[in-house]
């Protein structure tokens, strides 16, 4: 009990510090100092053990997790002793060489790779992949660590991937590993392909790990069948799930197989192929009740997995056509669903190819969409997921239009069965294609998207799991949103009909609520404001929201909401300026005040606050005369703190805007503030800053230019007494600098 607390401790303290920075690991340093020797006599005892329990293999699973821990970023120097670090190695490769204790192992599936003895093989695995990673190429080493790394190499690596071979062909001969340690043990395979003295090593017994362990792993199996009878969901899921990538032994296969025809490709390209080509033969050959479904299945999925060799290498390209043809558009109306799915997914892998006859891609093509009718979900799926290459690929949008509601309409049936963020990018590909042609679909479209939003958020609450699909799925439907109102920006009519829909959304997630989806939300309540006809009341509710969520937890997303801020201000000015209840100039002085104010925040986190005030001395003008004072006055205060240039030239442009918005009013005002001679000093000699290059300091898009002539030019429209005659002639010579500097860029520009 001594010994688990003692580890135990261990553990929690090196696995809390093992992201940090050398300088804030140097705990975890001396507590390997002081510990991994005593630690190192107990694991040395456990793994003696004759005949040991289950209770010692939790023990050793938690030596391994402080080794682990201890090793993720650096190496502890105490372990570059070729001594201590041989000792330790000498235990792992132990482990990894000893059969599991068959005594004791769960039946049933889920028990049974959780079982501690299968935990700790895994464990040792991690740590000798992560050791393989971290010092199994000389070139990746910094000098002080070159010796080290050729002692790992020339001691361990080659045990290393003989052991993981001997584990790997247990699966072959019809043993049990789980599927996170064939994982593992395939990923150290691959590291190993392009290191020529690893690859000496592997290379005699190749061909029995790729075509008897590493293909079979690739293959349609029992597991498979089951989850797809009775879970299609579950089977979809874990499909299309990335953190389910990293415990697949068919992704890790598919990885070994693509990186071994990458990095070796002239030894193994052509011998894989014709693997391939011999069971598409035994397929086509043999009747229908003995046909090899599963095997056909994994080789559609490696010819899926290495279709960007396959396109760019003779003969294989000139024949890919032909090869879909034969062997991928007859599984189409394969009697066996996984095969029908596999087609649709490899017609969407090679899509792009150019079809010497068109037929063969309109044949794929309505292929693909009969699949989203099928009765079996997995199927529905991939085919979604396949059109998606398909309408990028499509030269003649005739070969769709006449299907698109069609389409459509199976599209959201899918949507309502499944919560997935592919799905929704196979949406956004159709209407970036179609653009405003789906515009009689925008408000059903919409409807659809946002009942999805809400059935996925819904999921994703339960659920809370940040890595729920559900959630995934959600931000993609307001995405899609977001893509429908910019297809039909041009059709302000259809705003009108969508508002309805969307304020619901806007509304909830304006709010704390919203906070995983407040960017994309953000980007609607944009769209709608701009190309709205008008900014309705309804559509006016949602200021106090983005100023409540600004004030209290946005503030990161301030670029973001000033889009929404300066539509309402400059498209619904007469509303912005006569509503009192709520008085939206108040809670923006409020905002821009606090924010301008605060000394904590960084130069680059306010800037949309002077972009802000710009917009309102711009479309305001002669109407908000009470509030010039208040902004010029935090501009000056804030421009005396600024440090970085670009903030500076905001805030020079927000005097600009107010000269703009009248001169003599904002001269006098500056001339009360005592600042006058300081501001414009400061302009001018920011306007005449160059770099070492010649190029202009400051001012440097067409915009600012432009907002400081506007600025100049009304300064010239004062009496002689309000603007003295050297004064004037600055101010002359600046805007006539400008407006050639102006002039210059609009043409590097133009042309």
């Amino acid at each position: 009990m001594c010994t688990f607390r003692f580890s135990n401790e261990n553990f929690l303290v090196i696995y809390i510090i093992r992201f940090k920075s050398d300088e804030e690991r140097t705990p975890v340093y001396r507590i390997v100092e002081e510990t991994f020797p005593p630690l190192l006599n107990i694991f040395s005892r456990l793994v003696q053990i004759p005949n040991p329990t289950l209770e010692v293999a939790d023990l050793i699973k938690l030596i391994c997790k402080i080794f682990w821990s201890s090793i993720y970023l650096e190496i502890p120097k105490q372990l570059f002793d070729a001594n201590v670090f041989n000792a330790w190695m000498m235990l792992f490769l132990n482990i990894l060489e000893r059969p599991v204790p068959l005594e004791g192992q769960p039946s049933d599936p889920e028990l049974r790779k959780a079982w501690g003895w299968w935990k700790v093989k895994k464990w040792t695995v991690h740590i000798l992949n992560r050791l393989y990673t971290r010092f199994g190429d000389l070139k990746l080493q910094n000098p002080e660590n070159r010796a080290f790394a050729q002692m790992f190499q020339k001691n361990y690596a080659g045990k290393i991937l003989e052991c993981h071979l001997n584990l790997l062909n247990v699966i072959r001969t019809g043993g049990y590993l789980p599927d996170r340690v064939i994982n593992l043990v395939l990923q150290y395979l691959s590291n190993s392909i392009s290191k020529n003295s690893m690859y000496n090593l592997l290379q005699p017994r190749l061909d029995v790990l790729l075509f008897e362990i590493v293909f079979p792993l690739m293959c349609f199996n029992d597991n498979d069948l089951k989850l797809w009878d009775e879970d299609p969901h579950e089977y979809v899921r874990k499909g299309y799930d990335i953190i389910e990538d990293l415990y697949s032994p068919r992704t890790a296969s598919m990885d070994f197989v693509s990186e071994l025809v990458r990095k070796r490709g002239k030894e193994n390209l052509h011998k894989f192929i014709q693997f391939i080509v011999e069971i598409f033969k035994r397929y086509d050959e043999a009747p229908v009740e003995y046909k090899p479904y599963r095997q056909k299945d994994g080789a559609l999925l490696a010819i899926g997995a290495l279709c960007d060799r396959l396109k760019q290498t003779e003969p294989y390209k000139s024949e890919l056509e032909r090869m879909l043809v034969q062997h991928v558009f007859p599984e189409f109306s394969s009697p066996v669903g996984h095969l029908r799915a596999k087609a649709a997914w490899v017609a969407g892998q090679y899509a792009h190819i150019n079809f010497s006859d068109s037929n063969n891609f309109r044949k794929a093509l309505h292929s693909v969409v009969a699949g989203m009718r099928d009765p079996e979900l997995p199927v529905r799926v991939d085919s979604v997921f396949a059109l998606r290459s398909f309408v990028e690929a499509c030269r003649d949008l005739n070969e769709i239009r006449p299907i698109l509601p069609q389409l459509l309409d199976e599209f959201f049936k899918l949507m309502n069965e499944v919560e997935n963020e592919d799905l929704v990018f196979t949406l956004e590909t159709i209407v970036d294609k179609f653009g405003e042609e789906m515009a009689p679909y925008a408000l059903g479209l919409c409807q659809n998207l946002a009942a999805a939003f809400w059935r996925c958020m819904n999921t994703a609450e339960a659920d809370d799991d940040a890595d729920d699909p559900g959630a995934l799925a959600a931000v993609g439907c307001l995405r899609a949103i977001s893509t429908i109102l910019e297809s039909v920006s041009r059709l302000p009519h259809l705003f009108v009909q969508v508002e309805p829909t969307l304020l619901p959304i806007m509304r909830r997630m304006l709010t704390t609520d919203g906070q995983e989806v407040f960017e994309e939300v953000l980007e609607i309540v944009s769209y709608m404001t701009f190309f709205a006809p008008t900014i309705s009341l309804d559509m006016w509710s949602l200021w106090p929201l983005m100023m409540e969520a600004l004030s209290e937890w946005a503030i990161d997303f301030f670029s973001n909401i000033l889009v929404p801020l300066d539509n309402y201000i400059s498209r619904g000015t007469a509303h912005f300026l006569t509503c009192k209840e709520p008085d939206y100039q108040q809670s923006l002085w409020n905002m821009i005040a606090a924010i301008m104010a605060d000394k904590n925040m960084e130069d680059s986190d306010i800037e949309p606050a002077p972009k802000l005030i710009q917009v309102v001395f711009q479309n305001c003008r002669g109407q908000v005369d009470q509030w010039v004072e208040p902004y010029l006055r935090i501009s000056v205060e804030r421009l005396h703190r600024a440090e970085k240039s670009y903030l500076k030239c905001l805030l020079i442009q927000v005097i600009a805007d107010a000269l703009y918005y009248n001169a003599a009013f904002t001269l006098s005002i500056l001339q009360k503030l005592g600042v006058a001679t300081e501001i414009f000093n400061l302009w001018f000699q920011m306007l005449q800053q160059v770099k070492k290059s010649g190029v202009r300091a400051n001012f440097k898009r067409e915009h600012d230019k432009k907002v400081c002539c506007l600025g100049l030019t009304s300064l010239l429209t004062l009496t002689a007494e309000q603007l003295p005659g050297e004064a004037l002639g600055r101010v002359f010579r600046a805007t006539l600098d400008l407006l050639v500097a102006y002039k210059e860029q609009l043409y590097v520009t133009k042309f």
